[in-house]
């Protein structure tokens, strides 16, 4: 009797545990989110950084900058310097100004001997000296204005290095500013306000958890299920026997197995051959990094 109440007693407990099990899937995995590491891009002191952890920030938000005081003072100074070469530049019309109207008189007393000369009057040896005289003149034009052109484009250069060097000073000081790059949650801060930082160093780590991702493993028979673009069914365990449906999209499939199997395979070891699967969902605010979920396909 006590074998018997003992067997009728265990068949609850066996049609429960039959219950319970009754779920399968066609694979398993957990979730995952692009995470961003964002990093410092300059050094110095931290004078801001108005970050928190579990905040949601939007792309391009401006969070926090780093001291650059130095940098603005040298921007400041090439300024100054640009300006000073800039002065320097001849006014190539006033210098050569002079030159001018001596020609225009040397043309004026030609123009007069050689009347003289059609009247007898003046001889051809200063008509032609007039000319010479006027050939001078434009020779001096000439050399003088070469020169005036030369110190010109030298200060015009001088000039233009300078404003590559005000271009480097801006992007540094662009770069002393903190803006964050993505729309995500901040998951992680890793540098408080006034802290000494520098290029590389990170700042906080932020990730899209609005669409996330199941990352799972199918094997070589299940291939032929699935293609990226298709609808499959994401469950998340609400209790032991409840889940939680969301609609995934297969956006990923490895194009090579995770582990390698030995070189001489036999049909039962292919089954280990494993390929990777990304699955993305969108998140209602339950799901987290980490947890773990189901996929039908």
């Amino acid at each position: 009797m006590n074998y018997r109440f003992a067997l009728f007693s265990a068949i609850p407990l066996l049609l429960l545990s039959c219950t319970e099990e009754s779920h399968e899937f066609d694979a398993a995995g957990n979730f995952e989110a692009v995470e961003t590491l964002v990093s410092s891009e300059a050094s110095g002191k931290i004078l801001a950084l108005d970050v928190m952890e579990g905040e949601i920030l939007e792309k391009d938000q401006l969070v926090g900058y780093i001291d650059s005081t130095q940098l603005y003072l040298s921007k400041l100074q090439l300024e100054q310097n640009r300006k000073a070469i800039l002065s320097g530049r001849p006014d190539i019309k006033i210098q050569l100004e002079s030159l001018q109207k001596e020609l225009a008189n040397a043309i004026t007393d030609r123009d007069r001997i050689e009347n003289l000369v059609k009247g007898e009057v003046a001889s051809q040896k200063q008509l032609d000296d007039a000319n010479t005289r006027i050939e001078i003149i434009q020779s001096k034009i000439e050399a003088q204005k070469s020169v005036l052109t030369t110190s010109t484009n030298t200060l015009t250069e001088q000039s233009s290095t300078i404003e590559i060097q005000q271009a480097i000073i801006e992007d540094q000081l662009y770069k002393c500013r903190i803006i964050n790059p993505v729309n995500g949650t901040v998951l992680t801060k890793y540098a408080e306000p006034f802290e000494m930082t520098s290029p590389g160093r990170p700042l906080y780590k932020i990730a899209d958890l609005e669409t996330m991702f199941i990352r799972i493993y199918i094997s070589e028979t299940q291939l032929s299920q699935i293609k990226i673009g298709q609808k499959v069914d994401v469950y998340t365990d609400i209790s032991r026997k409840d889940f939680k449906k969301y609609d995934g999209t297969i956006s990923w499939v490895s194009s090579r197995a995770e582990f390698t199997p030995k070189i001489v395979q036999t049909k039962e070891e292919r089954v280990t051959l494993v390929y990777a699967v990304k699955v993305l969902v969108k998140n209602d605010g339950c799901l987290k990094i980490g947890m773990p979920g189901e996929v039908n396909f």
